[in-house]
């Protein structure tokens, strides 16, 4: 099992087994929600249950040796672990969802960056559960307690908060903490605008999310035939199989795959609306990738139609993977890019 631990907040997490207040159980199991591999949890293989909703997350985990899955399930936990979302709601889900599974006596240790809002969600724990201790380092915070013997009503309140909803301005159902889970993005929307009757034929959404732009394209374009809504947020494609039906006559696909790294096709065209945030920073290298998937899955004379912030240059990779490269929508903010091989 060779890792290496990375993430601060990580190293913040495990601070208190590291510096000797708390020590890894000697039997029973633990729990850790949004996990991320590190060799000091060596001691509880076979006896820790990993959960990572984010494919390379998850691929990381599996590579590593653990035993992970991208849903929480069971209860009884001795000990249970938690890296904090950076979205509000999530994060108190998450906690809620950690204490509902501890078994008596069970603890909970949870951590976050301090720029994410952890000192926020561990004052909210503070204040509903009451007796936790806590430690700040490497600019995370981490804070650990015993399970209540009675929950507080804070918790349900948290789990409720965190659930998947119908939202009113999309008409779509979503999650706190996925990818614009309460409105319709605005470069989305500006590609789902230059959507035409062209798009027929095996399709792909890269980055599918809760299906905003899958559900246009099967609004928009009556001559798909097949259509893979592929992405690498679990919670987020869960969201998409409600908020897509099935049709008849549609091959429709659920793909809970990182499209940047693993296989994918053939298709006639990929539409993508690719992430480029990597925690708090812009990464324009996730978009360039998503463009190199694109062009492995698609078939001779497919097409790409993307859209990106204007400032993101990915005109240089478009052009060296494509025969022909076009902007076909523009505004202040976004631009929308058809590729052909």
């Amino acid at each position: 099992m060779r890792m290496r631990m990375s993430l601060p907040e990580l190293a913040t997490l495990l601070l208190p087994f590291a510096n000797g207040t708390l020590g890894l159980p000697a039997a029973g199991r633990a729990l850790f929600l949004r996990a991320a591999p590190a060799p000091e949890l060596a001691p509880l293989a076979g006896r820790l249950a990993c959960v990572q909703g984010f494919r390379p997350g998850f691929a990381a985990l599996e590579s590593a040796g653990f035993a992970v899955a991208p849903e929480a399930a069971g209860e009884g936990y001795d000990l249970a672990l938690v890296l904090l979302s950076k979205h509000k709601a999530a994060a108190f889900g998450d906690l809620a969802d950690a204490l509902r599974r501890l078994g008596p006596g069970g603890v909970l240790v949870a951590a976050g960056r301090s720029d994410a809002g952890a000192q926020t969600v561990l004052k909210g724990l503070r204040a509903a559960c009451g007796g936790a201790a806590e430690l700040s380092k490497h600019h995370c915070r981490v804070a650990w307690l015993a399970r209540p013997a009675t929950l507080p009503p804070e918790v349900e309140a948290w789990r409720a908060a965190a659930a998947p909803r119908r939202i009113a301005a999309t008409g779509a159902v979503a999650a706190p903490g996925v990818f614009g889970w309460d409105k319709i993005d605005a470069g989305s929307a500006l590609l789902a605008e230059t959507l035409d009757t062209r798009i027929q034929g095996r399709v792909a959404d890269f980055g599918a999310g809760w299906g905003y732009l899958s559900r246009e394209i099967l609004g928009r374009c009556p001559g798909v035939t097949a259509l893979d809504l592929v992405e690498a947020e679990h919670a987020a494609l869960e969201a998409a199989r409600l908020n897509l039906p099935p049709r008849d006559g549609l091959d429709l696909g659920f793909l809970w795959r990182d499209a940047a790294a693993e296989p994918l096709g053939p298709y006639d065209w990929v539409v993508s609306n690719p992430p480029f945030h990597a925690g708090k920073g812009g990464d324009p290298e996730i978009g360039r990738a998503f463009i190199r998937a694109a062009r492995r899955a698609l078939r001779p004379r497919g097409r790409l139609l993307m859209v990106a912030n204007r400032h993101l240059p990915y005109e240089a990779t478009l052009t060296q993977a494509f025969r022909a490269v076009r902007t076909v929508a523009e505004t202040p903010g976004f631009k929308v890019i058809e590729a052909e091989l």
